[in-house]
């Protein structure tokens, strides 16, 4: 039987003495080493449910750094199944060895099936998904992200009664997984603040197919580019809040929100006196990549 009962830390980061605010973080990149933040949550009861089912294979998308394939192909190794990735750009195909999520997926015994990314673009299709169960049987299918039903029950668990001081609850936001389970989890007085990693404003509407409460709001203006863009101001901002704090940040997620929420303070646009609490996502297996060099 699959059991995941793990509890994060909030940490004290800063206090912005002259705002009487206080920025918090909850260490979800404690969890596990390689099941990572809230990875670790959207898979805990997809896991079971494979389990529960009979499933032996775990099936997933996702493209050359994915924290999900990452982490999906550690928790498959680490509860005994066997999985797959459907990785984005068959070009990779020849060379994934040299990429180091794919290098460590493939050591956690994950095996590939590299498409091209206009076939990539099919993968939520029923015939896509046919052409997959004639090659591979049976699986329990993961969509990429991570996120369903299940997945958002598992994020919902990141919160609890004690969180209920802080004012805001913030999070990076991918698919919109992880911020529905913190919405569902908030007290209504909380207001619930996501940062997308990616431009375009197709994740109110996925979020909105989950989320139960009205008390939230996307941030969008500090996607830098869009999903794994990366400048020289977001890359000083990593290497000094890292040296101060003492808390890895990666370049695609994490950076952003912190980014976000000391730039909001900077502008008095979080009010005077404000408990915030940042959600540490993880993801941190990113680092690997050259992306901060």
């Amino acid at each position: 039987m699959i059991e995941i009962q793990q509890k994060s830390i909030n940490e004290q980061v800063v206090f912005f003495k002259e705002k009487d605010i206080i920025v918090y973080v909850k260490r979800e990149d404690r969890l596990h080493e390689e099941i990572s933040g809230n990875k670790f949550r959207k898979l805990k009861y997809n896991l079971m449910e494979a389990q529960s089912l009979g499933y032996n294979t775990l099936l997933t998308f996702g493209g050359a750094y994915s924290n999900h394939i990452a982490a999906v192909a550690a928790a498959g190794k680490t509860y005994g199944f066997a999985t797959i990735g459907v990785i984005r750009g068959e070009e990779l195909k020849d060379i994934f060895l040299e990429n180091p999520t794919l290098k460590k997926a493939a050591e956690n015994g994950m095996n590939f099936k590299f498409v091209s990314r206009t076939e990539y673009r099919q993968k939520d299709q029923e015939y896509f998904i046919e052409e997959l169960k004639k090659e591979y049987k049976d699986f329990y299918l993961i969509p990429e992200g991570g996120t369903n039903n299940l997945a958002v029950k598992g994020c919902e668990e990141i919160l609890t009664e004690e969180d209920f001081i802080f004012d805001y609850i913030c999070c990076a936001v991918g698919t919109g997984g992880t911020i529905s389970g913190l919405i569902n989890a908030s007290s209504d007085s909380q207001i619930v603040l996501g940062f997308p990693a990616l431009k375009g404003d197709f994740l109110e509407a996925e979020i909105k197919k989950y989320a139960k409460k009205d008390n939230w709001s996307l941030v969008t203006d500090y996607h830098f580019g869009g999903y794994a863009k990366i400048t020289p101001e977001l890359k000083d901002f990593i290497h000094k809040f890292t040296l101060k704090y003492f808390i890895p940040l990666d370049p695609v997620y994490t950076a952003k929100v912190f980014y976000g929420i000391f730039d909001l303070i900077d502008k008095d646009r979080i009010k005077k006196g404000a408990k915030i609490l940042v959600i540490h996502t993880g993801g941190l297996q990113g680092l690997k990549s050259n992306i901060l060099l």
